[in-house]
């Protein structure tokens, strides 16, 4: 039950210390003094916990049983409740009425007309496609059989065309919608067959004693064209056809009924349901709460279910505990150990699968966390016009379902996007990892740390001697040509001068034969040397791949030196970038033997680790870029591994010259990779131009701040595209009046009111607009606010909204 992750204790930083009471959370439990299982737990439970007054529930259990109904994407779930016009859209508009009334008073009219001979030209279609010789000359009048049968069609043809326009020049689907379909079951199911009942009643009169009216024309023209078709009245001599023909016309009268009443479905659940009921009906209990684990007790695991249910309720539980045991208990259940994971919890209680660090929850909190629904409460979306009425009021929430399409935030210094977006959803994972369902890795300027270093199990600190841990540049590859293709990516993934490819196979020329020689890759100063060609470092080289054993590598390097100097060699400008890291303040990373423990970012592939990398302090802005860049790319790299159970995230809490046309490609598929990245920038303008729109279009989840630029805010607005939206124009006309009183009356009013007299004409039209303008984005958004638009990974989307980030 440990997933493998009990083989990463010893990777944090530093011995953890207890953790804190969080501001918002229920309050972190102290480990029990005897199991759950134990003798003498069974009087603690009955007891509660001490100096508890009887009957008292703790935040744990009562935060457990907050609901949490569905919600459209990005709605904070927790007691989330719609807001009471969310229904009003349902409601039947009075036009409807009157479309349903007047075409049925239309048709009455038409069809008295019609039944009495009246229309004009009433009888010139039959005649255009019926035979001269059934009718007399000039008139309708039949001559025989086939006229008086084809007679009897036509006025069954006429009355179906009547009831289809009907139909669909008024209103009846919609009041049958909103009258029948919308009503829950039975209900629905009864109203349908009532009005089957009646259609029935109009169309078979003959069998109901209370229908004394004469039957509409349905059965009569199907049993004519019968006889048209057949030249006679010889098949009616058959009972069978003649009942069939009448079970077929009462299918057709009844099937739209029968779809409006869902009587199929309705059936299906009914028989379902008598096939699983055993014994005599008895009332159903009411749903146990889930502070009781009912989910425990329903896979017969009620020992284990009464130990975490008098846990929570003894305060010796808090949400991550709840969180973590309900993964475990979901991996058992898939499993099928139900057994191992009940002993677990009946010997550890709500410190079972505690993560390897021993961590049970962070130190402290910024935000509101809901652990089992995996959200972060950003703030609040404000009600708006545009804004869909169940995001009115609502909490605005963050979860991995939506990280997994990747987040762009864009919003100048000052604008809150480290503390009002970055940190709460960097908190946000860490508090996940350590429930066993995320891997987070946050990179963060030195001094702008996100969060303690107690909330992290591994805290790289690039160029501080004192940092712990040190940046494996390969990634703990074994691969040349992968080791070379992220270190690309890394150096001159940026530099239009210099192609990734050509750059990743300079490298791989020279990992290759290094690796095969020396059994790992070179470190960074030795690399370098290699790429600008130095004789001695070359020579030394070659002469290790003398064997004849190394041919294969020998080729390799031969023809690394063959390129070297021409006017393709990508080998100059790797070296120049690589001399960012070659620098005396880098002198013990990246694998150069300092007393740092080389961390290599594949293990968050398999363990739900938290990790932070410090970027070094000022005064080196381009290294910094290049180490985000190597960050970036070893992790697209790493998470396209086996797949994992848990989700990955990468926070770039400045992403700025990170962003590389190879990159663009990988943010695309990371959602199918159960991975995702958040990148932060002070401008769209710190992306090349020609990035701007792949950007945004690669990532789901999109951020504009307060406080961006109207180059910024087109940027965004062309992303978010138009849509159709009713407005309504007012002309004033001037009233120019004929008669000499009316000109007096108008003279009189213009001189008490100033105003001519004029007449409004209102012009409703559609028009296409964008969601939100550029000028809008860069004027009309108040400060702590921003516009957020969601996809998750399964398609759903929330349209960009404005979000209140101190709410």
């Amino acid at each position: 039950m440990d997933d493998g992750t009990q083989e990463a204790r010893g990777t944090h930083a530093n011995p953890v210390p207890r953790p804190a009471v969080p501001r918002d959370a229920p309050a972190m439990p102290p480990r029990p003094a005897r199991p759950p299982g134990a003798p003498g737990a069974q009087a603690e439970r009955a007891g509660g916990p001490p100096g508890a007054a009887p009957g008292s529930r703790s935040a744990t259990a009562a935060w457990l049983d907050e609901p949490r109904p569905d919600a459209p994407t990005g709605v904070w779930r927790l007691g989330y409740r719609p807001p009471k016009g969310a229904r009003a859209a349902d409601r039947l508009p009075p036009i409807t009425i009157v479309g349903l009334l007047v075409p049925l008073a239309v048709a009455l009219l038409v069809w008295s007309l019609w039944s009495e001979g009246s229309v004009p030209y009433q009888w010139a279609v039959l005649k255009l496609f019926t035979p001269a010789g059934w009718w007399w000359a000039g008139t309708v009048s039949a001559k025989g059989m086939q006229g008086r049968e084809a007679v009897v069609v036509y006025n069954g043809v006429f009355f179906a065309v009547l009831v289809l326009a009907v139909g669909r020049l008024g209103s009846w689907a919609e009041v049958l919608r909103h009258s029948v379909g919308g009503r829950p079951q039975p209900a629905r199911a009864l109203l349908a067959a009532a009005g089957a009942l009646i259609a029935l009643s109009l169309v078979f009169p003959g069998a109901f004693f209370w229908a004394g009216w004469d039957p509409v024309p349905v059965v009569d023209p199907v049993f004519s064209l019968v006889v048209l078709i057949s030249g006679g009245y010889d098949l009616f001599a058959s009972q069978l056809f003649t009942d069939g023909l009448y079970t077929a016309v009462t299918l057709l009268v009844v099937w739209p009924f029968a779809r409006l009443g869902d009587w199929w479905g309705w059936g299906t659940r009914l028989l379902a349901r008598r096939r699983t009921s055993a014994g005599p009906a008895a009332p159903q209990a009411a749903e146990p709460p889930r502070s009781q684990w009912p989910e425990l007790r329903q896979a017969g695991q009620h020992r284990a279910a009464e130990a975490l249910a008098a846990e929570a309720a003894g305060g010796r539980m808090n949400d991550v505990d709840c969180a973590r045991i309900d993964r475990a208990f979901a991996e058992a259940r898939r499993g099928g150990r139900l057994a191992p994971f009940s002993d677990t919890v009946l010997q550890q209680g709500a410190a079972a699968w505690t993560h390897p660090s021993g961590s049970r929850d962070l130190p402290r909190r910024t935000a509101r966390h809901d652990l089992l629904e995996q959200q972060v409460r950003l703030g609040t979306w404000v009600p708006g016009e545009r804004a869909p009425r169940p995001y009115h009021g609502a909490g605005a929430a963050l979860g991995p379902d939506v990280l997994g399409t990747s987040l762009l935030l864009v919003g100048p210094p000052g604008s809150g996007k480290t503390r009002h977006v970055v940190e709460p959803v960097t908190e946000a994972l860490a508090l996940q990892a350590l429930t066993g369902r995320c891997a987070v890795v946050a990179v963060s300027a030195a001094g702008s740390a996100l969060g303690p270093d107690t909330a992290y199990d591994v805290v790289v600190r690039i160029g501080d001697p004192g940092s712990v841990h040190d940046l494996d540049p390969y990634a703990e590859t074994d691969d040349a040509d992968e080791a070379a293709a992220f270190l690309a990516e890394a150096l001159v993934g940026d530099l239009d001068t210099a192609g990734t490819q050509s750059a990743a196979t300079a490298l791989a020329q020279l990992l290759g034969p290094y690796r095969a020689v020396h059994g790992h890759f070179p470190p960074l100063p030795v690399l370098r040397a290699l790429l600008e060609g130095d004789p001695g470092a070359v020579a030394a080289l070659r002469a290790a791949l003398a064997g004849d054993g190394h041919a294969v590598m020998r080729r390799e390097l031969d023809a690394r030196m063959r390129q070297a100097g021409t006017a393709a060699d990508a080998g100059p400008a790797l070296a120049d970038r690589l001399a960012l890291l070659d620098r005396p303040v880098f002198a013990d990373f990246f694998g150069a033997g300092g007393g740092g423990r080389p961390f290599s970012l594949r293990a968050v592939a398999h363990h739900p680790l938290r990790v932070r990398v410090d970027l070094p302090e000022g005064g080196h802005e381009e290294a910094s870029r290049l180490i985000t860049r190597l960050v970036l790319a070893q992790f697209h790299s790493v998470v396209r591994e086996a797949r994992r159970p848990h989700f990955a995230c990468l926070v770039l809490d400045d992403a700025t010259g990170t962003v590389t046309p190879e990159s663009v490609r990988r943010i695309q598929r990371l959602r199918s990779q159960n991975a995702g990245v958040v990148l932060a920038l002070r401008t769209v303008a710190d992306v090349p131009e020609a990035l701007h729109g792949p950007l945004l279009g690669a990532v789901g989840c999109r951020m504009a701040l307060c406080g961006v630029t109207t180059w910024d805010g087109s940027r965004f607005a062309q992303a978010w595209g138009t849509e159709w939206v009713e407005t309504k124009e007012v002309a004033k006309h001037t009233v120019f009046a004929d008669q000499p009183m009316t000109r007096a009356l108008h003279a009189l009013r213009k001189l008490a009111t100033g105003k001519a007299v004029t007449t409004d004409a209102v012009t409703t039209k559609q028009v296409e607009r964008e969601r939100w303008s550029a000028s809008r984005l860069a004027h009309e958004v108040p400060p702590g606010h921003a516009v957020l638009s969601l996809t998750d990974v399964q398609g759903e989307h929330a349209p960009p909204l404005l979000v209140d980030l101190r709410g």
